[in-house]
């Protein structure tokens, strides 16, 4: 099995490429971009559809040769809803920055059948989960309701001191309508940007048990098991996450043993 937590990088250009062949899994690919005003990031997948999410700064997007101008608001993640743009597969994007520029460029796989589209901060919903130390803010930029192929996209913040994916749960059986197999990515920023947080990836029979210490720029992979993290004390928690699966829909089953706080 795969590394779980890929440690940040500094410099410029691609700093995170997560493959499924890195992975050891299937479907959910996810690169991180730094870019200076003037350098550019660019691909085209055969096979794989493609996410871009503004994670901060603005940058000039083109795809499949069209234009889509000067993309991008907020110069952090913890400023408001990104701007996202939606690349069929087989179409080649690039994305030039106007200034520093962060991309996460989320992938899975595609046929090329839906447009491409940029996706506004206005066309994003937003909820509040959880009760007391468990509240979480969530976007949700690529969800089931919208269209995409494999791709299921969503950003959220947890305040310090909180806990987040918690109660623990998993989504790693191909069981519908009771649970959906869903690999997942994780890319944690922290505000302010020195803070820690924790992420726990575990099975029922903890034939996978690892317990991570995350910091700003990190990335984890969920390949399987329940996976809660948690905001330290005056550090709030960013992360981006990539889902995909066999089939396009979240269902998660949470632990039973942690259920009880559920209904408190």
């Amino acid at each position: 099995m795969a590394k779980l937590l890929l440690k940040a990088k500094t410099g410029e250009g691609r700093i995170v490429h997560v493959t499924p062949e890195t992975a050891g899994w299937t479907y959910v690919g996810f690169d991180l971009w730094k870019l200076k005003p003037g350098q550019a990031a660019k691909a085209e997948i055969k096979d794989r559809e493609t996410c871009l999410v503004f994670v901060s700064g603005k940058g000039r997007v083109t795809v499949d040769g069209r234009d889509l101008g000067i993309l991008g608001e907020r110069m952090s993640p913890f400023e408001g809803k990104p701007w996202s743009v939606y690349v069929p597969a087989g179409k080649a994007w690039s994305v030039a920055a106007e200034t520093p520029l962060e991309i996460g460029v989320c992938t899975a796989p595609g046929s090329g059948k839906l447009p491409a589209r940029v996706i506004r901060p206005d066309d994003l919903g937003q909820e509040t989960r959880g009760k007391g130390t468990n509240i979480r803010h969530v976007t949700n930029i690529l969800p089931e309701t919208e269209p995409a192929e494999s791709l299921l996209v969503v950003e959220v913040i947890t305040p310090g001191g909180h806990t987040s994916s918690y109660p623990p749960h998993k989504h790693d059986e191909d069981n519908l309508p009771h649970e959906s197999l869903l690999e997942e990515t994780y890319y944690h920023r922290f505000n302010p940007p020195q803070g820690f947080g924790f992420q726990r990836v575990y099975t029922d029979d903890r034939s996978l048990d690892e317990a991570m210490a995350i910091e700003d720029g990190d990335v984890t992979l969920v390949p399987k098991g329940y996976h809660p993290c948690a905001a330290t004390h005056g550090y709030d928690l960013y992360y981006l996450n990539v889902m995909a699966g066999p089939k396009r829909t979240w269902k998660f089953h949470n632990a039973k043993e942690h259920e009880w706080l559920i209904a408190r």
